[in-house]
């Protein structure tokens, strides 16, 4: 694979549609199109041309062409799109066309983002957002990767970045003088006090940054208790299919089942786990109930169930989290709940249905509560989180550094803004490239 290859793919989804795309970016991309469209249209207008293997010149459909030479395109390269019918005929005819150009090779897995990444269309964190919109499941997801996509996060990043160039600046133009009387005392006074309001700012930012990692991937939220207090059925009833299988046969579930919900926007892997118990009935059972501490003490959330025909069920069994009633149907005087009070004890049955409306009320509280304001993060993968906690470490190592040795310090913070460079791409993240640029499809 070079930056000099020719690429091409289909750009749109796989399967039967009305329009299918296809995407050719390099420096051979005005040939090809001239091949198999019959020349190139003016810059940037859609045309409609008629699209022909160029060997047998075999008419293969009558599409809209879109030329964008460079760097007005979105990889920075020529590029061209062929906007075809979406028949997999259709689809399969043209690409099988275009292989058989020279100079032209079926892309890889985002190496289109790659190489507008590489030619300065957009930074790294801008490339994460896009693959995290490419994979949102919710509105929250959609929100917090547009915000990373749209370069809003960048901008700050940015500003960091010259505010640190800015007080190395400073240090040096400083040393100069180092030697007269007050003159490094006073100087690194002033630039502590920048170091310690950018080092603030930065641990606020990060402060979010867990969270937002939660809202990224999925928030874990775990129904645990012990067996046949019928926590699979209040997954079938969360998740409104059958997606656990539910018997009276205490044991029933030996592994964990997950389900993936939307919940006002926020994302949820719910998971039911095996019931809790001493004197397992044997080891499938005994290894069910380790892998549900497991995810227990993995979960973001834990919604601990229990049942009043279950004996002993309503301990929590030191487990924290939201605790709900299940089988309330069992008893009388039942669904006097307040779900937004902390109060009263959650109360549902799965076999009417009562409670189960007021148990999302309070578990979408709970997700609002401790997610319903990430989407404004400044970081949100590991990734970014590693690299602002190292700057800011290097801004604190500065500070420590007396003023007789500001050379020291002027080396902490050119190092700090060095991890902001590598956070945004502006110096070498070639570790991350592969890793990044492979969680996108063939055509993106």
């Amino acid at each position: 694979m070079t930056a000099m290859d020719t690429i091409f793919a289909l750009s749109s989804g796989a399967g039967r549609s009305a329009v299918a795309v296809i995407r050719i970016s390099g420096p051979a991309a005005s040939d090809v199109l001239a091949r198999v469209a019959g020349g190139k249209p003016a810059a940037r207008v859609v045309a409609l041309r008629t699209i022909r293997d160029p060997v047998t010149g075999e008419a293969l459909d009558r599409g809209m062409v879109l030329w964008s030479p460079a760097p007005r395109s979105f990889t920075g390269e020529d590029c061209a799109e062929l906007h075809l019918h979406g028949s997999a005929a259709v689809v399969g005819a043209v690409l099988k066309a275009l292989n058989g150009q020279p100079g032209l090779r079926p892309a890889e897995a985002g190496e289109f983002t790659r190489r507008a990444f590489l030619n300065g269309k957009m930074d790294l964190v801008e490339a994460e957002g896009l693959a995290d919109l490419l994979q949102a499941r919710t509105a929250g997801q959609r929100r917090q990767a547009f915000r990373q996509m749209s370069g809003m996060a960048s901008s700050v990043f940015d500003a960091w970045r010259r505010q640190l160039l800015l007080i190395r600046a400073d240090i040096e133009a400083v040393v100069d003088f180092a030697d007269e009387p007050g003159v490094a005392e006073e100087a690194s006074s002033g630039i502590d006090a920048r170091i310690s309001i950018l080092a603030t700012e930065m641990s606020s930012a990060l402060q979010k940054s867990a969270a937002a990692e939660v809202v990224r991937d999925g928030v874990r939220v775990v129904l645990a208790g012990r067996p046949n207090t019928g926590k699979s059925s209040l997954l079938n009833a969360l998740a409104r299919r059958e997606a656990a299988i539910v018997s009276e046969i205490p044991g029933t579930t030996r592994d964990a089942i997950e389900v993936s919900l939307d919940i006002n926007g926020i994302p949820v892997n719910l998971t039911d786990t095996a019931g809790l118990r001493d004197g397992a009935a044997d080891v499938v059972e005994e290894e069910g109930i380790r892998r549900s501490r497991t995810h227990i003490a993995e979960a973001d959330i834990v919604v601990w169930v229990w049942s009043s025909d279950v004996p002993g069920s309503r301990t929590p069994d030191g487990v924290p989290g939201l605790v709900v009633q299940n089988k309330a149907d069992l008893d009388s005087g039942l669904f006097r709940n307040d779900p937004m009070s902390d109060d009263r004890p959650l109360r549902v049955s799965t076999l009417t249905g009562e409670g189960i409306s007021g148990l999302l009320q309070k578990l979408t509280a709970v997700l609002q509560h401790h997610y319903g304001d990430v989407e404004s993060s400044l970081l949100v993968s590991a990734r970014q989180t590693a690299a602002v906690q190292r700057s800011i470490r290097l801004l604190n190592d500065a500070l420590a550094v007396p003023a007789e040795h500001l050379e020291i310090k002027a080396e902490q913070i050119r190092s700090s803004s060095e991890e902001i460079g590598r956070l945004t791409g502006r110096i070498g993240v070639e570790e991350w490239l592969g890793e990044i640029f492979s969680r996108f499809c063939i055509g993106k």
